[in-house]
């Protein structure tokens, strides 16, 4: 029962820097969502995001900053099997799963309802 309280109050906390930054400042919200990926890549760069995904679980996983981690990890892991080459293909192995739902659930919700634009 703990880990689940760690877990949603790492993710609620980062949900909520978000939801200030938005509020308070002048950016849009496709700029708030790439600057929460770019600083959880630039944190798990820097070694200082496992650790929060060590204590957070799925927290620190899910939010945005999870994500710019998972591409740094995947670039990572796959320098290190593959080389030079492994900076290109590491970002997509690593968060495969992540945008192929996010396609076909942007696809599904095109297809059920009328988007507008």
């Amino acid at each position: 029962m703990e880990s689940y309280l760690i877990a949603f109050g790492v993710g609620g906390a980062m949900c909520a820097l978000a939801q200030l930054v938005l509020d308070l400042g002048k950016l849009t919200p496709a700029v708030v969502m790439v600057l929460f990926v770019v600083l959880g890549a630039l944190a798990s760069g820097l070694g200082v995001y496992a650790p929060l995904v060590k204590f957070a679980g799925a927290g620190a996983l899910v939010p945005l900053p999870g994500f710019g981690h998972a591409l740094v990890q995947g670039v990572l892991e796959d320098v290190r099997a593959q080389g030079f080459l492994g900076i290109f293909t590491g970002g997509l192995r690593a968060t495969a799963a992540g945008l192929k739902a996010g396609i076909v659930f942007g696809f599904l919700m095109a297809v059920i309802f009328r988007p507008r634009g």
